[in-house]
């Protein structure tokens, strides 16, 4: 391990010491950071891999009875069901804290009766298929809103648990060890100054 170029002193000594001191508090708080946001993190992504299995079946099933729809209506009908939005969502995003990550909390604003209200389209030109297509797809809303906002809150953590495990590496493995290593080099010259300013006094003792 290269040592930092510093003065072999007492004074820098003392200085690296302090320092020294306070890296390995620093790398402890970061380890025990990057502990909790791991332990966060895996939760987050059991929960994330739970909720998109729910979401994913769902969505396929929809599609499906969209496709058999599809087929059977007419597609200029189904354009013209769908060009103009019959409903409106709004998302209004705050901010949390976790562990000093800063991820989203979204509230989405739509109406949760949607699907209980009528849909402006005559039930000549539906059919069965479509009918459970749409029902479907108010249903698992709510979980892919829910989906969106865990999906970048683990995208976030991801990220900072990253950073993190660069700081902890970079003071577990090089300024920690760095810092060790001139303390050792800077009391050994001390102690060989020691010990050569001791010969020199002897030496000027036994002349006089």
């Amino acid at each position: 391990m290269v040592k930092l170029n510093v003065n072999p002193t007492r004074m820098e000594l003392t200085k690296l010491k302090k320092q020294h001191t306070t890296a390995v508090r620093g790398h402890k708080l970061l380890k025990d950071k990057q502990d909790e946001l791991m332990r966060q993190f895996i939760l987050l992504i059991r929960k994330n891999n739970r909720l998109r299995i729910t979401v994913e079946e769902a969505m396929q099933q929809a599609m499906e009875d969209f496709a058999l729809a599809d087929a059977t209506i007419n597609e200029a009908f189904i354009e013209n069901m769908f060009i103009l939005p019959s409903e409106k969502i709004e998302l209004d995003v705050v901010e949390k804290n976790i562990m000093s990550v800063k991820v989203p909390l979204m509230n989405f604003q739509y109406n949760v009766h949607a699907k209980d209200d009528p849909m402006e389209y005559g039930y000549i030109n539906s059919n069965a298929e479509l009918d459970r297509t749409l029902d479907a797809f108010f249903a698992f809303l709510p979980q892919l809103f829910e989906l969106t906002e865990i999906e970048k809150t683990c995208q976030l953590m991801a990220n900072e648990i990253e950073k993190t495990r660069r700081r902890v590496n970079a003071l577990e493995y090089m300024t920690i060890p760095q810092m060790e290593e001139t303390i050792h080099y800077i009391k050994m010259k001390l102690e060989e100054n020691e010990r050569s300013s001791v010969t020199r006094l002897i030496k000027i003792k036994n002349m006089s």
